[in-house]
């Protein structure tokens, strides 16, 4: 029960809660640009995908930590979840910077997460944490993605998509170093199929 109202709460606060950063955000390392409104469009519907990104991780580590009987992996899960809270926060805050806004659908995708890491969870903690790893590993990828495509004159959100790259190959690797399992080639291609739906839907809803 105590695990059931955690989660709930988690949700909660993911979802309607403004979220606090522990660390500033990243900023760009010159004088800021001002951008087009094209180029703050493309910059706002980037940050609008990373941010559904976050809710996603924020429901993920959630659920692992819920399914887990290993307090240790608990209180790691829980961890990776308050870092990634940072990333929360800057890219919403972002979002409010290039006046636009978060997806319509954060609820369908935290809901979906959550599955997906209890579904994670229940099939052992290797597997659970191998599931963070192939997950980390995608959003580095991605990531890289972003940074192609950004404005080159938007170097705030720049600066913040590195950093969240940065921190999300730390979580891969201490994941990896806990005893994550390689996931089977057909597992990982589903993940990224799936990845592609949300990140497409979120572009633009």
């Amino acid at each position: 029960m105590d695990r059931l109202l955690g989660a709930a709460d988690s949700a909660l606060r993911t979802l309607f809660a403004p979220a606090r950063a522990t660390r500033p955000a990243p900023a760009a390392s010159g004088p800021e640009k001002v951008l087009t409104p094209v180029e703050r469009r493309e910059s706002a519907a980037l940050m609008r995908v990373n941010h559904v990104g976050e809710i996603c991780a924020q429901a993920l580590y959630t659920a692992q930590a819920a399914a887990t009987r290993d307090e240790a992996l608990r209180r790691h899960f829980e961890h990776a979840a308050r870092e990634e809270t940072d990333h929360l926060a800057w890219t919403r805050v972002r979002l409010d910077d290039l006046q636009s806004r978060p997806s319509l659908l954060n609820p369908v995708w935290y809901a979906g997460a959550f599955a997906l890491g209890l579904v994670a969870g229940r099939l052992g903690d290797r597997v659970s944490l191998g599931f963070v790893v192939e997950t980390e590993r995608q959003v580095e990828a991605h990531l890289d993605g972003h940074l192609e495509r950004l404005p080159a004159a938007d170097g705030t959100s720049r600066a913040i998509v590195i950093q969240m790259k940065a921190d999300e190959a730390s979580h891969a690797a201490a994941a990896l170093a806990r005893g994550g399992a390689e996931l089977p080639g057909v597992v990982k291609s589903l993940m990224r199929a799936a990845a592609k739906v949300m990140t497409t839907t979120a572009h633009y809803v």
